[in-house]
């Protein structure tokens, strides 16, 4: 399989920007585009290739894609996702996953017995700064990891949604990262400012401080790592970094540019995420990285900082087998 025959639902502006400029970079062949706005698959159409289509059965029944790229919300995409996987169509859903924890589970159970690849959209695991990181943290055992905090911004978010729609991100890296969380804690300052603290199954604690008070145009996303016998990585928006090893300095990353705004799609994880898609799709496999497992969890994670937020308690972290 030279080239896997990709379809995608949703032609909307960040999949524009972000999704369908990559699908050819990445090795795959965009063969439909499916809108109920079919102006939008019209002009993607144009744009990247693929025959247009208004309804999702219509366009799996001619095109027999080999992937199925769906990008049109968490509710719809878990409802179409176990129907595609049913088909054996390997399916790459944007995120979130879905708007519930028990709805992502539902996918994942779906993937397990089905044995079809469902990887979830979580770009951080695929960014070259966080790949080292947890490279890095790899070295140490997982006992000796001692703390992880995290400061994480944007302008001000329309609608709500904040936590969901934009620090989902953060909340699957900590998991990435770190490992499985046991309890939550959340201060939340309406929908705009949250203050969660984390304990690990390792025993390791975390803070993150998210907020939609700053910026768009100056992002912040500044990540420190401490380990055990002087060890500590900092990492500053996704793409400089900083490791001390026993107390002294021993690599340090300075892009030659500032990238971390989304102008590399190794650096933000968009294409290397697409790639990894592509290449399981090619060589039969799932994948671990972002596999729909995984997002199960940031979801009962999200789903434990919200409660925590209403109801001013510690909320332990379950995790149903999937």
């Amino acid at each position: 399989m030279d080239e896997p025959r990709v379809c995608i639902v949703g032609a909307g502006q960040l999949s524009s920007r972000r999704i369908y400029p990559y699908i050819g970079a990445a090795g795959a062949r965009l063969v439909g585009v499916c809108d109920i706005e079919r102006d939008k698959a019209e002009r993607n159409a144009r744009l990247f290739g693929g025959s247009v289509y208004e309804d999702i059965e219509a366009m799996l029944d001619a095109e027999q894609p080999d992937g199925v790229i769906i990008c049109i919300g968490p509710r719809q995409q878990a409802a179409l996702a176990p129907v595609d996987m049913e088909r054996a169509t390997r399916v790459y859903p944007s995120t979130p996953p879905s708007l519930r924890a028990p709805d992502a589970l539902a996918v994942a159970r779906v993937a397990r017995r089905t044995g079809v690849l469902c990887t979830t959209a979580f770009k951080k695991r695929y960014n070259v700064a966080y790949n080292r990181a947890r490279e890095w943290l790899a070295g140490f055992d997982p006992s000796d990891l001692y703390s992880l905090s995290i400061d994480y911004a944007s302008g001000p978010y329309e609608g709500g949604g904040f936590l969901l729609d934009f620090a989902i991100h953060i909340i699957d890296l900590v998991g990435y990262l770190f490992g499985d969380v046991t309890r939550a804690f959340c201060f939340a300052k309406g929908g705009h400012a949250y203050a969660v603290s984390l304990e690990f199954a390792s025993g390791a604690v975390g803070a993150l401080n998210l907020t939609d008070g700053r910026s768009f145009g100056v992002p912040t996303e500044e990540v420190e790592m401490t380990v055990k016998g002087g060890n500590f990585m900092t990492i500053s928006n996704s793409s400089r970094w900083r490791i001390t090893e026993g107390q002294k300095p021993t690599e340090w990353r300075e892009p030659p540019t500032f990238i971390s705004a989304g102008d590399s799609g190794h650096e933000t994880g968009h294409l290397a995420e697409l790639e990894d898609f592509v290449a399981a799709i090619k060589e039969g496999r799932t994948t671990s990285r972002s596999c729909i497992h995984e997002s199960y969890k940031s979801m009962v994670l999200y789903e434990a900082i919200a409660k925590s937020v209403g109801t001013g308690q510690s909320v332990v972290v379950r995790y149903e087998v999937v």
